[in-house]
């Protein structure tokens, strides 16, 4: 039986009286305390692990500003804060074992927008591609673009001056803040705008904001040859109070947002910010060069720079290998060729940009015939280049060179890819000589490594592989940083060139010399002086005693090596998040975690239910208790009569509210649709559905499964019986007494209705139903040819057999025979409840049947995309050389390779079909859709496909009383809006869970492809 795990990570009651008090004093946001919420922040996308207080989620400035004033009670004087955004930060900016201030859940409006002026105004949460998908309509976009720029929020651009691609044209973040709206640790606002000297000294402000200005206003002014002596001339300029550009000696003028912008949320909140905005290029051409060696991709790169492009990135073998093995490649393959008899180990891409066609396309020309001449002469290891004007394509490599964080991070392996020394800047023209430097320091360590970046910008991201779950490699990571930082020196650059200072913070007095790094001190006093925001990070306040935090601090890996080893490879799904964030995708057309979407709850994501679980399993190794045991227990043999008692003792203990942190593990994995987006669209294949259902499995050792998950669980046996009286199940299905007591007491609604009539008595005496192993095998291997085998579902089957019939009817039209193979039980409802050992049992009789019939050598199809990939992902994961060789094609992938035995028809049909894909299938297919439409195209018919995230249904998810109001949330997200915009008569899903949602919620029928299909043959 699982252990309970009752110790309390208690809160300091000062911490708990700060946030009773503040409740008291109108704070209008949500306050979450429970430790798995605190989990889900205490990482990022760094190495390191700081477990907080709190998380408060403000909703507005005038609760960021109550946050100071009541901090400013002598009662709470050890209170702290750090601010956070996306938490995608790769040095731990935003981590903090004080109060973590959210602005990602509420604070993310785009409050106006002015064409006119070109400027923006927006709360500091709002994520930078949600803004600009705002901007499109008008034309503009706002330039700064970072590789998490689908997850990253404003605020933490501003807090980190962040910048990206094409940076020699668009600058940093900080180029675009025309001013910003802050609260300071006083609660004091600070509306920044460019003033005189003057106008600062006639000020009359005594908070923290009207001594900040003072002060900093003569440090800029008096110092200011130290100042202009040691901020480096690079086009990534310090982050972290820029005093060198708050200043302009020739006007008298200062504007305090430079100082703000970079400070990591050390000097104060960033409320809102008004951005200048840039019109979108009208035309774009992105020229990709392909290399022999990464450090010819490098070198080349300074004569690339020349070319007065947008911007140039590279990337290096390692993470163009990785890249092949991702879900990524489907969309860049044809534009990344291999080039015959030629290695390619790097890769730069081109772009230009700019509103006048002509010259766009002189500047392509140019680097054409320059590459063309090197190519001629087999000079500088260029081996050859495609050119890409289609805006669609670009953006999909750009997407590939935004996945490269995580894609380094799929690395398989103890020792994985580390962010400490990603970021380094040095001049473009020293940058080959200094990676030839950095690799050999690298080399002789014997590390593993990738690199890419912005070379344009001397910015290149390294990521050594390392284990920190092994001391000793611990101590080489720091061992590594201060050689890096002597390094970066030695050519003229910056140890943290794009991604701020965190736990690197460290180095910056080494770095600004001690008279000057006593100024920026002064600068933190100035705005907090009590070291309230983000303590130890860039520097502690002039005259404090505080210390700086450290490369040395603490990390994932020092929690990680507590856990057995056999544990973590076992639960490796889990271990492996590193943190990249790319699951808190704003997106809502992206299939990526429907939950988080609705939720905007970190514990309701892939990495936040990966950081639970890490801790969850931390939480059972220190009581020496292995839940790899216990799954081989519970596997072996089946419960008894003395556990149901203890079961329930527990659950009615849990009810009386006895804790258990397996109760907050359980709530993140139940808001879980296990519709296994993150499998394939986490760069890292977290698979959240995996290891979720061990969870459960092991959850329910200790406590009394609720009636509803032994109803599912049991469903497929109970089906074909129902279906032998399908009128009465449905009258007392859908009547209204039934409906409560199901609601009530088992905790489902909207229960469907079986068809009728059934699916045999429709097919009554029709050949199909005649399936008989024994007579097809003895048929030829050309007869057998003839024959389709259908595989049923308990969904189309039961509940929407008029599918069936059609897609029998479309084989015979295509001149096959169809034979509907008898009914057994998936059992992919069984995996999602948790019941492995029933699903295992499940899953090995259906297999020896399938691989029976396999031996036909007569294909198998299969309607229901979600059924069907079971039978590869789910049973090949708890069966593996069990599971056989069978192979169950989905009705698109029979559909493609028939097409080649049939003229092509003309088109019949002038309008669209329009295609609402499963979740699932476009992830794990990712080709499905394009493939849907090249058979519609054979037969005459055109389709588009409707880009749409998860419907919210997702099996028997969005049946469950406690999660409806999620399960249409979601659904309203993506599907209601897509939907409302066109004619339902012409619209297709291809899964039943979608074509239920829609049913229940629009009230309208969409059909399956295959009908249609039917129609245009």
């Amino acid at each position: 039986m699982l252990p309970a795990l009752t110790h309390r990570h208690t809160l300091d009651p000062i911490a708990v009286l700060y946030l009773d008090t503040i409740r008291e004093r109108g704070f209008h946001g949500d306050i979450e305390t429970c430790y798995a919420s605190r989990l889900a922040v205490a990482t990022d996308n760094s190495v390191y692990q700081l477990l907080p207080q709190a998380v408060v989620f403000p909703t507005s400035t005038q609760d960021l500003a109550l946050l100071g004033k009541v901090s400013l009670d002598s009662r709470f004087i050890t209170i702290r804060f750090a601010a956070r955004g996306g938490g995608t930060g790769t040095n731990g900016q935003s981590l903090t074992q004080y109060l973590v201030v959210d602005v990602s859940r509420h604070m993310r409006k785009v409050l106006e927008i002015n064409p006119d002026g070109a400027w923006v105004r927006v709360q500091a949460g709002v994520v930078k591609d949600a803004l600009n998908e705002a901007l499109h309509p008008y034309g503009f976009f706002f330039s700064p673009d970072l590789s998490t720029s689908n997850r990253a929020t404003v605020g933490g651009m501003i807090s980190t001056d962040a910048s990206g691609q094409g940076s020699l044209r668009y600058g940093k973040t900080s180029d675009h803040v025309l001013s910003l709206k802050a609260v300071l640790a006083d609660g004091s606002e600070l509306d920044t705008e460019t003033l005189s000297y003057d106008d600062i000294n006639v000020l009359e402000r005594n908070d923290y904001a009207g001594i900040a200005l003072k002060t900093v206003a003569n440090i800029c002014r008096n110092k200011r040859v130290e100042i202009e002596d040691k901020f480096p001339q690079l086009n990534r300029f310090l982050t972290g109070y820029d005093l060198k550009n708050a200043y302009n000696p020739e006007q008298e003028t200062f504007d305090i947002a430079r100082v703000l912008c970079g400070a990591e949320g050390s000097l104060g909140f960033i409320a809102e910010a008004k951005l200048n905005i840039t019109p979108i290029p009208k035309v774009r051409t992105l020229v990709n060069i392909k290399y022999n060696s990464f450090d010819s991709a490098l070198r080349n790169a300074t004569v690339l720079v020349e070319a007065n492009a947008l911007s140039i990135e590279t990337i290096d073998s390692r993470v163009l290998h990785l890249a092949r093995k991702d879900i990524v490649w489907n969309t860049v393959k044809y534009l990344l060729t291999d080039v015959p008899d030629k290695d390619m180990q790097g890769i730069n891409l081109v772009e230009f940009a700019g509103d006048d066609a002509v010259a766009v396309s002189a500047q392509v020309e140019s680097l054409c015939e320059r590459l063309d001449t090197l190519l001629a002469t087999e000079d500088q290891g260029v081996i050859g280049y495609q050119v890409c004007d289609d805006i669609t394509y670009i953006n999909c490599l750009y997407g590939m060179r935004k996945k490269a964080v995580g894609l380094l991070g799929a690395t398989r392996g103890a020792a994985r890819p580390v962010a400490f020394t990603e970021d380094t800047c040095v001049p473009p023209e020293k940058l080959a000589d200094y990676i030839v430097e950095f690799r050999a320091l690298l080399d002789s360590h014997n590390l593993d490594y990738g690199m890419f970046g912005h070379v344009d910008a001397g910015v290149l991201h390294v990521r050594p592989a390392l284990d920190l779950c092994d001391p000793d490699q611990e101590h080489l990571m720091r061992k590594l940083s201060d050689s890096v930082v002597v390094l970066v020196a030695k050519y003229g650059g910056l140890m943290w060139g794009e991604h701020g200072k965190g736990f690197r913070s460290e180095y910056g007095r080494a770095f600004f010399g001690e008279v000057l790094f006593d100024e920026l001190r002064k600068v933190k006093a100035a705005f907090d002086p009590e070291n309230r925001m983000n303590p130890g990070k860039i520097c502690t306040p002039f005259g404090s005693n505080d210390e700086l935090v450290k490369v040395d601090g603490e990390k994932r890996g020092t929690f990680d090596r507590q856990i057995p080893i056999a544990t973590r490879n076992s639960f490796s799904q889990v271990m492996e998040c590193n943190g990249n964030g790319l699951c808190f995708d704003y997106d809502t057309s992206s299939p990526m975690c429907p939950s988080m979407k609705i939720s905007y709850d970190r514990r309701h994501s892939p990495k936040g239910r990966s950081d639970i679980v890490r801790e969850w399993l931390r939480l059972l190794s220190d009581l020496d208790f292995d839940p790899i045991a216990l799954e081989k227990e519970i596997m072996g043999k089946g419960s008894s009569l003395f556990q149901i008692f203890p079961r329930f003792k527990n659950t009615w203990l849990a009810k009386k509210g006895e804790y258990d942190f397996s109760h907050e593990v359980m709530e993140a994995m139940n808001g879980c649709l296990a519709c296994k987006a993150c499998a394939t669209q986490c760069p890292i294949k977290v698979d959240v559905p995996s290891f979720r259902s061990r969870f459960i499995n092991l959850y329910y050792s200790r406590y009394q499964r609720p009636a509803k998950d032994y109803l599912v669980a049991n469903i497929e046996t109970l089906l074909p019986w129902m279906a032998k009286v399908p009128v009465l199940i449905n009258a007392m299905t859908q009547s209204e007494w039934v409906k409560v007591v199901t609601k009530k007491m088992v905790g489902y609604v909207d229960t469907p209705s079986l068809s009728v009539p059934t699916l045999m008595e429709s097919l009554c005496g029709h050949n199909a139903t005649t399936f008989n192993l024994l007579w097809l095998q003895t048929f030829s291997e050309l007869e057998r040819e003839r024959y389709v085998l259908i595989m049923q579902d308990p969904f189309t089957s039961f509940y929407e057999s008029p599918l069936i019939l059609d897609l029998i009817s479309l084989i015979e039209k295509l001149g096959k025979k169809p034979l509907l193979l008898p009914f057994k039980p998936n059992g992919k409802a069984q995996h999602i409840k948790g019941f492995l050992k029933k699903f295992t049992n499940t899953a090995l009789n259906t297999s020896k049947f399938l691989n029976q019939v396999a031996d036909l050598g007569v294909p198998i199809i299969g309607v229901d995309p979600a059924l069907v990939l079971c039978y590869r992902d789910e049973y090949n994961e708890i069966l593996g050389d069990k599971r056989g060789n069978f192979q169950v094609l989905t009705a698109h992938e029979w559909l493609l390779g028939e097409i080649q035995h049939h003229p092509k028809k003309k088109s019949v049909d002038t309008d669209v079909w329009y295609l609402f894909s499963h979740c699932t299938e476009k992830t794990r297919l990712p080709n499905a859709e394009a493939e849907w439409g090249k058979i519609f195209k054979h037969f005459g018919g055109k389709l588009e496909v409707i880009t749409v995230g998860c419907c919210g249904m997702a099996g028997t998810f969005g049946h469950e009383s406690d999660k409806v109001e999620n399960s249409k949330g979601i659904y309203g997200l993506s599907w209601k809006p897509r939907l409302k915009l066109l004619p339902h008569s012409r619209c297709m899903a291809t899964g039943y869970s979608c074509r239920s949602q829609v049913n229940r919620i629009e009230q309208k029928d969409l059909r399956h492809p295959v009908q249609i299909l039917l129609e245009l043959v």
